[in-house]
């Protein structure tokens, strides 16, 4: 201990010595009742408060900045886990719909995930972990609760890739499940429409659209999306007629795979060619 404080003394008696004499000279100022004395005293006694004053405020606004970087992070952290909190919670409802769903269908259906997604203008398809070790083959549906999102292009043992409806290479026969018109689905590359229906066929929009028993895909119907827009094409012959599909792809990460799929012989006289 007096090592310490005679190495204190030894690197900082200027200062020392001046914070006493300073001292000292401000108890003798105290005690002497001269008038001028007293007024320098007051000079004194003002500045050092203002210096006190500057001097706590800085410490003060240091303690603030601290406190509030403290804050900043405290809320990051907050923030990191209310998101993941959320994430829980939608994949949870995700996950209770998809097992409600599959215990109110006698249909096979193979649970999987999305391992990664390729959401390109023109061919968008998923990557799936299910596989031929689960028994996937490709030209199989893939589907939620809420209808459609595509068809399985290939498979490996432990993964499986799917084109989805919003891929030009695929094309399904669908109906609208009202007036039972078929026709067919493809994506544009910026709209999902319906091909060959002329203007005079009895279609609306907000009809229903499913996929069709004459499909070769998926020969029971399947919820596809809803008619957005109907109108005439520019010849007047057929109509344009826009979809919006049930299932958005971009918030889901669960769903099934149908375990059916149609003879091959039948499929390869289909106009919808999965492989292509």
């Amino acid at each position: 201990m007096f090592r310490f404080f005679s190495k204190v003394w030894s690197n900082f008696r200027e200062y020392i010595v001046l914070v006493i004499v300073v001292l000292l000279s401000l108890i003798i100022l105290s005690q002497n009742q001269n008038l001028q004395v007293q007024k320098v005293r007051a000079i004194a006694f003002g500045s050092f408060a203002s210096v006190s004053s500057i001097i706590s405020d800085l410490f003060s606004t240091t303690d603030l900045k601290r406190e509030n970087r403290e804050l900043r992070e405290t809320n990051a952290k907050l923030m990191l886990m209310l998101s993941k909190l959320r994430k829980y919670g939608i994949t949870n409802d995700e996950l209770r719909n998809l097992v409600q769903f599959k215990d109110t269908t006698a249909f096979p259906l193979i649970p999987a995930s999305i391992v990664s997604k390729s959401l390109s203008f023109v061919q968008n398809s998923i990557t799936l972990n299910a596989g031929s070790k689960d028994s996937v083959l490709a030209g199989m549906p893939v589907l939620n609760d809420e209808g459609l999102i595509g068809i399985i292009q290939s498979t490996a043992e432990e993964f499986s890739i799917a084109k989805t409806l919003h891929n030009v290479d695929l094309k399904l026969a669908v109906m609208d499940e009202r007036s039972r018109i078929n026709g067919i689905l493809k994506w544009t590359g910026e709209e999902l429409i319906m091909m060959n229906i002329p203007s005079t066929y009895d279609i609306e929009a907000g009809d229903r659209i499913v996929t069709s028993d004459i499909s070769s895909i998926v020969a029971f119907p399947i919820p596809v999306g809803i008619v957005e827009e109907f109108k005439p094409d520019a010849s007047g012959v057929f109509s344009y007629i826009k979809i919006k599909p049930f299932v958005d792809l971009a918030t889901i990460d669960n769903l099934f795979i149908l375990a059916v799929v149609k003879s091959k012989q039948v499929e390869d006289l289909e106009l919808n060619f999965y492989r292509q």
